[in-house]
């Protein structure tokens, strides 16, 4: 934390009631299992736990103080709230206004978390920064994030998600960015937006919450991206892209005279506003290189150099679960990008197993939270993969069936991961690249799992 805190300064911002003797902290925990002696317990509650009832753990692992909804008999200093997870929300946003740091928000549909990856290793070229660390992005995450923030920290990189409207407005308020991202908006998860526009709305929440002079940078080949241009008013706003091709872009920072190489890496021209330099990107497919020109403009609006932006790229490593490749057991090339799945960024995936030589082959599980569209979206992916040219697509799942039916006859339905297993265990070789995608909820890491050796591609 940047500064000892007092439970009686903090009462009355976070509309709390203090019982028993005054305590400071300077490190808040939400686990009595990793908590450290002097630490200020807050007790969350959740649908199946309730943090209050941790008290006396907290008490008797050292803890200075708890915040609390219920108040326990424990001796132990509380402080007395309605809603503790606001609470957290609240002490976050005091650190964070205590703080000197720059701060950059990052959001979108597809992305965001390799975005921040990268921004996170340039803006290290520059100076000490706090960045979001696995997918402490949503309510919880982001507080507990920012209760991270110290006075050695001249920057910090936030990566904000959300599950429906609001979520982000929550978020970027105790976060309170100098600079804002918007990767793109697509029909992912759309369940708990309601449509593609409940999505666009949502991820705008982001603007609304940066600094009045701040920056937003906004992707100029999304089809939102007017209506965000529109709702960032008077603020000022930058533009990232790709030019593919012979197409014609205009962009502040554009990615252009992109190479893939050898389906695994890209090199490229980054042109911004204070000159050009040649990146090289261990991380393949155009949408990164996307990322990549999101991650640079962000960066250079924060104060990095083109060497800078050009160092830290080149550190860029797969995240797992994203693209990222290895050795299949038998010898084949295994490219595990199961972390998640949405219509686009199967269609994304798909781009980077077409672009590698050998035999190629989809093994796909289902798409969560699509809604109306679930159907119709499955059966996209396996016409795109056809039209891909992808060799064979291996299904698993309900509506996979629909994308294994809709790719032909090279499509595969298996009843479950552990027949999909057995058979690639007999049909993957030293001349096979393998693909594997699907939501979370498809639990697709568990094939990845099964089929890897443990070498590196």
């Amino acid at each position: 934390m940047i500064h000892k805190m007092q439970l009686s300064s903090i009462a009355q911002s976070l509309d709390g009631k203090l019982h028993g003797n005054d305590a400071s902290f300077e490190r808040v925990c939400t686990d009595t299992r990793t908590l450290q002696k002097g630490d200020l317990y807050i007790a969350l509650v959740g649908e199946n736990f309730n943090g209050n009832h941790f008290v006396e753990s907290a008490a008797a692992n050292g803890a200075c103080a708890a915040i609390v909804s219920e108040l326990s008999e424990h001796s132990l200093p509380q402080l007395e709230v309605v809603d503790t997870t606001k609470a957290l929300g609240g002490l976050a946003k005091l650190n964070r206004l205590a703080s000197a740091a720059r701060v950059a928000a990052i959001t979108g549909s597809q992305g965001k978390t390799s975005v921040k990856e990268m921004l996170g290793k340039i803006m290290s070229c520059v100076d000490t920064t706090l960045v979001t660390q696995g997918n402490f992005n949503n309510h919880i995450g982001v507080p507990l994030t920012l209760m991270d923030l110290a006075q050695e920290h001249e920057f910090a990189v936030i990566e904000l998600g959300a599950s429906g409207p609001g979520e982000i407005a929550y978020t970027v308020d105790m976060v309170k960015p100098d600079v804002c991202v918007i990767t793109n908006a697509a029909e992912t998860h759309v369940e708990g937006f309601g449509s593609l526009q409940g999505v666009v709305e949502t991820k705008g929440e982001i603007i609304d919450g940066v600094q009045e002079d701040g920056v937003v940078v906004l992707n100029a080949s999304d089809a939102n991206f007017a209506q965000w241009l529109a709702r960032a008013g008077a603020k000022k706003v930058v533009t990232f892209a790709v030019q593919l091709n012979e197409s014609t872009v205009q962009s502040d920072y554009l990615a252009c005279d992109v190479s893939n190489l050898d389906g695994i890496s890209n090199k490229f021209v980054l042109r911004t506003p204070i000159g050009e330099v040649d990146v090289q990107l261990a991380l393949p497919g155009n949408h990164n290189v996307a990322n990549a020109a999101a991650a640079a403009a962000v960066a250079i609006e924060m104060g990095a150099s083109l060497s800078q932006v050009k160092e830290g790229l080149s550190k860029v490593n797969p995240v797992p679960g994203r693209l990222a490749k290895c050795k299949g057991i038998g010898g084949f090339t295994l490219i595990d990008d199961s972390y998640n799945a949405s219509p686009s960024s199967f269609k994304a995936a798909i781009d980077v197993l077409a672009a590698n030589d050998g035999k190629k082959v989809l093994i796909m599980g289902d798409m969560g939270e699509l809604g109306e569209k679930t159907t119709g979206e499955h059966r996209a992916v396996g016409q795109y993969a056809a039209q891909a040219k992808i060799n064979e697509l291996w299904a698993v799942g309900k509506f996979s069936a629909l994308a294994a039916k809709s790719f032909g006859v090279n499509g595969k339905h298996f009843e479950s991961q552990d027949a999909l297993v057995e058979f690639a265990n007999d049909n993957l070789d030293q001349k096979t690249v393998a693909l594997v995608k699907g939501s979370r909820s498809a639990a697709m890491d568990n094939i990845v799992k099964r089929l890897k050796s443990g070498e590196l591609a």
